[in-house]
């Protein structure tokens, strides 16, 4: 028998396709003959079957119970990752106010210091060279002494901590989207768990989608 999908000889788009997230939830539903199979059990001698049945069943809800307290759980880690991440930018934001005085503050003077149009213009070249040397040590010093002025070595902190926080979310994001689908391949799980679903008037979930403005930056060029 052929592969009903084959990729050698096609069809194929060559132009590619946008894959998107459908935002819908279904509804799980069941028919007559799954109410049929439902009943059916406590007509099995001598009563037994309807017993275990039912244990089945509560086994059922227990698990998607279960399963509703982890995407809560899963959903909160991803809030926590955010609020860090929220927390790291504005640390970042302040960092880099103090970082871009320090650049002005710096090379301003040193480009005075080059031009000879400071204070110091009349001095000869030897002297504003050492000069020059005098403000990098000083610079080096303030940065040991000072910690308003180690905005640099925080900056380049914040934005690793910043890098790291984003690759936490996306993995939390992934372990939401797994339970998001182990969800919705029990909902229609027959017999048990889609009886049990559809009696609970549980849907399917819908998994994290990512909004217009990230998608339309990932196709845009960086380089």
């Amino acid at each position: 028998m052929a592969n009903e999908l084959d990729e050698l000889s096609g069809p194929t788009m060559e132009e590619g396709r946008e894959v998107n997230v459908i935002a819908k939830q279904l509804e799980v539903k069941v028919g007559g003959g799954s109410k049929f199979f439902d009943i059916m059990w406590w007509f099995l001698p001598p009563l037994i079957g309807g017993i275990v049945w039912t244990i089945m069943k509560v086994k059922a809800k227990n698990h998607f119970q279960q399963l509703q307290q982890k995407l809560q759980h899963d959903a909160s880690q991803i809030d926590n990752y955010l609020e860090q991440r929220v927390q790291i930018l504005k640390n970042c934001a302040r960092l880099l106010d103090k970082a871009i005085d320090l650049d002005q503050e710096t090379f301003i003077k040193i480009a005075q210091y080059r031009s000879g149009s400071g204070a110091e213009g009349d001095a000869t070249r030897n002297e504003l060279a050492q000069q020059i040397e005098n403000i990098g040590r000083s610079v080096n010093i303030a940065f040991e002494n000072y910690p308003d002025l180690k905005a640099h070595r925080e900056l380049a902190d914040a934005m690793q901590q910043n890098s790291y926080l984003q690759r936490e979310i996306t993995a939390a994001r992934e372990v939401y989207n797994d339970t998001v689908n182990t969800w919705n391949k029990d909902v229609f799980s027959w017999p048990t768990k889609q009886i049990v679903a559809a009696k609970e008037g549980y849907t399917t979930r819908i998994p994290f989608i990512a909004d217009r403005e990230t998608k339309e930056a990932a196709r845009g060029t960086f380089f």
